[in-house]
């Protein structure tokens, strides 16, 4: 008797612990890791913070550049002198530039809308310091995590693990190896599968985070073979199901 109850709690077991850990663990084979660069593409509808300074007693030179905000989005705050300037882009990618004009942004890598905005001060001020920010960043994160939502986050430099901690990571049924990044990159949406069980995802254009990213976590074969009666009671009748096989082949 002993014997069978022995053998019948190792089957128990191993019906419980039937998932793999490859399914499960994030960023596996992490040895093999290596540097990955990233630079925030400016796109329409962001809002941009830009503080420009001067190597020099005059710093009136630099008012034009950072008094009163124009053209903002209503997500945008309101620059004071000496605090720099928010421009919304435009559908077309413009911003409107004190004294400049119409300056196209969209499109370009944050290093060189800086390299832009020097090129077109200095015509104005001799050694302009000049610091770019984008100021409304945001992801949503969807799906199989525990606080699924719209996060708006102080830096243009998110990775996909801080969205999902921001949304409190992944529900056990989550699938780690199949999440959906939907991207806006010049007007058109593109679609793209993370297996973040796998460090070579932190490798790829999708490690980072560009601004409205979409994360859609997709739930598990648990988690859909159980949504027409709930995963509490799915879970309640495995365990049934264990004990009564347990007692049926104790007593026969």
């Amino acid at each position: 008797m002993i014997k069978k109850i022995t053998v019948l709690l190792l089957i128990a077991i191993a019906f419980t612990s039937c998932v793999s850990r490859e399914k499960i663990v994030y960023f596996q084979n992490v040895d093999a890791l290596s540097d990955n660069k990233y630079e925030p593409t400016i796109q329409p509808n962001d809002d941009l913070l830009i503080v420009v300074n001067v190597i020099s007693p005059n710093e009136a030179l630099a008012a034009p550049f950072n008094q009163s905000t124009v053209n903002l989005s209503p997500s945008a705050g309101q620059g004071q002198s000496g605090e720099g300037r928010v421009y919304n882009v435009d559908n077309e990618g413009y911003i409107p530039l004190p004294l400049v004009g119409k300056l196209k942004v969209g499109g370009l890598k944050k290093s060189e809308v800086l390299s832009l905005l020097e090129k077109e001060i200095k015509r104005y001020i001799n050694e302009p310091v000049i610091t770019l920010r984008v100021t409304n960043f945001k992801v949503t994160v969807l799906g199989e995590v525990k606080a699924p939502g719209t996060y708006s986050f102080p830096s243009e430099r998110l990775t996909l693990p801080e969205a999902l901690g921001l949304a409190n990571d992944l529900t056990i049924f989550g699938k780690r190896n199949n999440i959906l990044i939907i991207r806006d990159l010049g007007g058109k949406k593109t679609y793209n599968y993370v297996d973040i069980t796998k460090v070579d995802f932190m490798q790829s254009d999708f490690y980072y985070m560009s601004q409205n990213d979409v994360v859609y976590v997709e739930p598990n074969r648990t988690a859909v073979n159980s949504s027409a009666i709930g995963r509490d009671i799915t879970l309640a009748l495995s365990s049934v199901s264990i004990i009564i096989a347990i007692i049926s082949f104790i007593t026969r």
